[in-house]
């Protein structure tokens, strides 16, 4: 079954990406006249990423691992599909600028990577298409320097509890089984002539935790916010502080958090 999740949810990425290129939210061609994608959050986290090997999990087709090439940094991207490593192959050589990318499940072990990263980074909408944490920790430190940084910025799991309009709890905040959904567009565009099922775990926080330590790796920093950098849901609301929030729900629930560890 989860070979069969894994497939289904690479033709669903697969079928996103033309709908992303060509969207707002991704704005391509403000991105290659030099807008930046990545969030205060993670650039916080990420800090001077200047002449450092950073490897991007799950990186789509590419922005924000270009934004790090941009940045001054040695950039490996990640991802599960095909057509999306393709179109990060065209936006770097749009953008001339230089990264290696990878075709591979996240929670596939890629030897060739082993003990090449000063910071492993990944970020929103990640880990959800995971069904165990387990070999994406072990991964994650497999991949890193001795002393070495993972960063990672994800939106909370109290946020997929909810059915997609927020108007109920739908889902459990454990990991208990997989959430299967058929999705209709996208995220970034949703009037995309999309219709796909897609397979999905929900990981509480202490699992994730658990994951990182269990490989030995240090918690460094962690945080909770009330409002996500990307308007990603129904029935967003933005603040003041340019974060969106769900309506009605303003400032009472946690929509993203975000950590670093040391290997």
């Amino acid at each position: 079954m989860i070979e069969n999740a894994f497939d289904a949810n690479r033709k669903l990425w697969n079928a996103r990406v033309p709908h992303h290129l060509s969207s707002a939210m991704y704005d391509v061609l403000g991105f290659i006249a030099g807008k930046g994608t990545l969030s205060a959050m993670e650039l916080e986290l990420l800090g001077p990423v200047e002449g450092k090997q950073v490897l991007h999990l799950q990186c789509h087709f590419g922005q924000d691992s270009l934004i790090l090439a941009r940045m001054g940094a040695q950039v490996t991207g990640l991802d599960i599909s095909d057509v999306a490593l393709s179109e990060a192959r065209k936006l770097a050589d749009q953008c001339g600028l230089q990264a290696e990318w990878v075709l591979s499940n996240v929670v596939e072990h890629q030897a060739r990577l082993d003990g090449r990263f000063d910071i492993v980074f990944t970020s929103f909408g990640t880990i959800g298409w995971l069904p165990d944490l387990a070999p994406w920790a072990a991964n994650i430190k497999r991949y890193l320097k001795p002393g070495g940084r993972f960063v990672f910025v994800e939106f909370h799991p109290v946020v997929w509890m909810f059915d997609n309009d927020f108007r109920s709890v739908a889902y459990s905040y454990f990991n208990r089984e997989a959430i299967v959904e058929e999705e209709e567009g996208s995220y970034a565009d949703r009037t995309a002539n999309i219709k796909l099922p897609s397979y999905g775990w929900n990981h509480d926080l202490g699992e994730v935790l658990s994951a990182l330590l269990a490989e030995g790796l240090r918690i460094d920093t962690f945080k909770e916010y009330d409002g996500s950098p990307h308007n990603s849901f129904a029935r967003t609301v933005q603040g003041a502080d340019g974060l969106f929030r769900i309506e009605g729900m303003e400032g009472r629930i946690p929509m993203v958090y975000a950590l670093s560890a040391s290997a």
